[in-house]
């Protein structure tokens, strides 16, 4: 599914076949999930180029992580924007999920490493939730506490949190969970960030206790640029019930509306949603279409 006999990946300054590549059994990542990522996607563009989305942003961001954990990072934003763009053509990929992991050496210590290793993968890959409204239950999991972890660091341990939450809520028969932090505010979805619409504005939780989401970040620089209302606030899951749309965001979901929460469905057609004007005008932004839906929304030419 995610490589074969001819997938070629970077693996510490080198293109080598997955296939081939090996680690060592004893990692301080493998035993304790001590590593740091990120989940890139590139698209081919209406020009027919491709464009990996948000490259340095992404690159900055596992930066960040590697340095919040305590993880040597001699590798620059550069290079690895380079290494990625060499493995999507060695792979003849365009739209194509890239994935760059910062790993620890053998280590069965706390004893803080002198190396890390790096590997940047890439693969084919449909909308990470699909492209249907979901049905969302509120998970009985929580956001791991803000003071017992950097939370704003993309962490591989962190997401066994984000697992056991959207395993719980496939196994009750919704399509995904939604997450409330330690103190029962909104936090996040097992692999996005979400946001609700109300009366003309958009709201999503603030940051502290979430991932600060590039495709969030993304989303509220289109509101600025749509001048649609956006809010960083607190909120509980009842001030989401009964709200007129609602979605969730990630590279790997992209924008995806939500059908209706714990069974609550949301009070205007999706059509008629500036959520769906977020998530057209999104779709537009990665395949670089430069044209806005505004004035088709607004029925102007």
């Amino acid at each position: 599914m995610y490589y074969n006999q001819n997938t070629f990946i970077y693996l510490n300054g080198s293109y080598v076949k997955a296939a081939d590549a090996n680690t060592d059994l004893y990692s301080q990542t493998l035993h304790y999930g001590y590593g740091v990522f990120e989940g890139i996607r590139s698209y081919k563009t209406i020009a027919g180029t491709t464009k990996i989305f948000k490259a340095e942003a992404h690159f900055e961001r596992l930066q960040q992580s590697a340095q919040a954990l305590n993880l040597p990072y001699p590798y620059t934003v550069e290079e690895l924007i380079e290494a990625a763009y060499k493995v999507l053509a060695l792979n003849d990929l365009q739209d194509a999920y890239i994935r760059p992991l910062v790993y620890a050496p053998a280590n069965m210590s706390f004893a803080k490493n002198t190396t890390s290793h790096i590997v940047i993968e890439a693969w084919q890959m449909d909308p990470f939730l699909g492209d249907k409204m979901l049905r969302v239950v509120t998970s009985s999991f929580e956001r791991p506490n803000p003071k017992a972890f950097h939370i704003h660091a993309k962490a591989t341990g962190h997401y066994v949190n984000s697992i056991l939450a959207s395993q719980e809520a496939k196994q009750k028969g919704y399509d995904e969970a939604l997450l409330l932090d330690m103190h029962g505010y909104v936090a996040e979805a097992p692999g996005a960030n979400v946001f609700f619409e109300k009366n003309g504005t958009l709201f999503t939780p603030q940051l502290g206790n979430i991932l600060p989401g590039i495709t969030r970040a993304t989303i509220l620089e289109l509101c600025n640029e749509l001048n649609i209302p956006a809010k960083e606030i607190q909120f509980k899951i009842e001030d989401m019930y009964h709200a007129d749309a609602a979605f969730f965001c990630g590279t790997a979901a992209e924008v995806i509306g939500i059908a209706s929460l714990d069974d609550k469905p949301f009070t205007k057609p999706w059509a008629e949603t500036i959520s769906k004007l977020i998530q057209t005008t999104y779709k537009n932004l990665i395949a670089e279409n430069k044209k806005t839906l505004l004035n088709e929304v607004l029925g102007t030419e």
